[in-house]
């Protein structure tokens, strides 16, 4: 449907046009209407599908500008999403003048929002926890009035432990509201949830057929571990994104990719949940201006941040849940825009990828990594243009004058090319760092290898060349067999034939390492996560 055939005000209708939009999403269609009636509402619906506008014109249209006292809440699973929605409000708002939006979150000075509170402000958007230190501890803010609520990624917010202050704010409240949910998913809880505190909310669900924009171009290549950084440097150098988002799984490999970025001197920067509100919103400002080019980020920015117009996601690594990939690939693509992501596959993590495609539905495309030929190419090609440029838009003729200054036994292609080796890198071409030619030949010895140990030894439990390792994982999480030797070799970087038998139990998993490698698969899969669970690794204690 079109905007201007909607039955909202020509204020809201402007505010929408000066932000490009020029036809509602398939949820905003069926939400608006219905909250327009006041309905209670649950809306199944992934990120990137317009939700925030859904119930933020709704919500605008109903505000009595006169009553200065918080007449709509809006709680959000984090600081970022909070602060992204509150902004979303603003631009709606924008001329719906005498209408004030405020967030309020930790990391920030609690008086400053307090006194923004005081001033008078008719929305608050908020995380539970701070929302409830302003409702309980310190009663700045009054519930008086409060007609609406919205649960913005209700299940986040209840993954992450705030159910009781969610329940908390809603009995605050009074019962004649209109109570809104957005969830990506429907677990108990949240049932549970919409049971008690919802009056006959309509349903609406946006099909998984939409999980994922066909305005992002979907590939992913086969990589081992250790070759990934060098990976991520030659589709960085080929495909010379403006802005482009590296998604890691964990701090500590943010912090690891973003160091190597940096001595490969790539204009690059990190974030994720250690660092402090304010460098967060600084890091995010410099990526949307393009003061940098390659963000390193954890599932943190993949929901919830206020990122513009980013043309690469590349997943250092595969996503822990499919729905994740479907948030991370989300950033790329918006607004109608082309949009390209770019998954590393280890051998390990295969299967996990594959359920992934399972769940978006979407047969994604597998590339080579690229070659140093195409890096240098692209080199090349990059420095063409520049020089190209230089020509047609500037004037040459003092620096003209200066190639008279040059010996004549040097020609003009000797000059050239010696000014074009000091700008040019040009990276060594050898088979040995051909990637995808040596990831064949490992896959090939690793096979080889997995036959010759099935037919020889088995690696059978008593082998003395083997090392007993336990893990906090077992049948109660669902765990195989193939997700515990996909884990270990793919994080450890090791191949299959160094693993033996795999017993696992009701809550605790026992298998076999060759020992040359036993005190590296404990230090990497100590605290690493498999089927969402992270776990603990140590030798295992065997009795005499």
């Amino acid at each position: 449907m079109e905007i201007n055939k909607i039955m909202v005000s020509e204020e809201i209708k402007r505010a929408l046009f000066d932000m490009g939009f020029e036809n509602l999403t398939p949820i905003q269609e069926q939400a608006i209407p219905l909250l327009m009636e006041g309905k209670d509402l649950i809306g199944q619906s992934q990120t990137g599908t317009g939700k925030t506008a859904a119930f933020a014109i709704p919500i605008l249209e109903k505000i009595d500008k006169n009553n200065r006292n918080p007449q709509a809440l809006v709680l959000c699973p984090t600081r970022e999403l909070a602060v992204q929605v509150a902004n979303e409000f603003k631009k709606i708002a924008k001329y719906k003048h005498g209408i004030k939006t405020v967030a309020v979150y930790g990391g920030e000075p609690i008086n400053r929002q307090i006194m923004a509170i005081k001033n008078g402000a008719q929305i608050i958007i908020g995380t539970p926890g701070r929302t409830i230190d302003h409702i309980t501890k310190r009663r700045t803010l009054k519930t008086a009035d409060i007609s609406t609520l919205v649960l913005d990624e209700a299940d986040e917010m209840l993954k992450m432990g705030f159910r009781e202050d969610i329940e908390l704010i809603l009995q605050s409240i009074k019962d004649e509201r209109q109570t809104i949910l957005f969830s990506a998913t429907m677990p108990k809880p949240i049932l549970d949830i919409t049971n008690r505190y919802q009056i006959d909310p309509q349903l609406i669900k946006v099909a998984s057929k939409d999980l994922t924009a066909d305005t992002v171009k979907q590939e992913y290549c086969e990589i081992k571990t250790s070759d990934k950084v060098d990976a991520l440097f030659r589709l960085l150098a080929v495909h010379k994104p403006t802005r482009c988002i590296v998604f890691c799984n964990m701090k500590s490999r943010v912090d690891f990719v973003n160091e190597k970025l940096f001595i490969k001197g790539i204009n690059a920067e990190k974030i994720h949940g250690d660092l402090r509100q304010t460098q967060r919103m600084q890091v995010l400002k410099r990526f949307n201006d393009a003061m940098i080019n390659v963000l390193v980020a954890t599932d943190v920015a993949a929901r919830g941040l206020d990122i513009k117009e980013v043309d690469l996601i590349i997943n250092f690594d595969v996503p822990e849940k499919p729905e994740y990939y479907v948030h991370r690939i989300g950033r790329s693509g918006r607004a109608g825009k082309d949009g390209h992501s770019i998954t590393m596959v280890t051998k390990g993590h295969k299967n996990q990828f594959v359920s992934i495609m399972h769940y978006t539905k979407k047969q994604i495309e597998k590339i080579k990594i690229p070659t140093m030929k195409e890096v240098n190419d692209g080199k090349v090609q990059s420095f063409i243009q520049e020089i190209s440029e230089t020509i047609q838009n500037e004037k040459l003729d003092d620096y003209i004058e200066i190639l008279n200054k040059f010996d004549t036994m040097y020609t003009i292609e000797d000059i050239c090319a010696s000014l074009i080796k000091h700008n040019i890198e040009l990276e060594e071409i050898t088979h040995e760092n051909d990637i995808n030619l040596m990831l064949k030949e490992n896959y090939q010895s690793d096979n080889n290898s997995s036959r010759k140990s099935s037919k020889k030894s088995g690696k059978s439990k008593g082998d003395k060349n083997m090392v007993r390792i336990f893990m906090t994982v077992g049948r109660k999480d669902k765990v195989k067999p193939s997700h515990i030797l996909g884990a270990v070799t793919g994080e450890c970087d090791i191949s299959g034939d160094k693993i033996g038998s795999i017993d696992i139990l009701d809550k605790f998993t026992f298998f076999d390492v060759n020992k040359d490698v036993a005190d590296k698969v404990v230090k990497k899969m100590n605290g690493q996560k498999i089927n969402g669970r992270k776990v603990a690794v140590e030798k295992a204690k065997m009795s005499k």
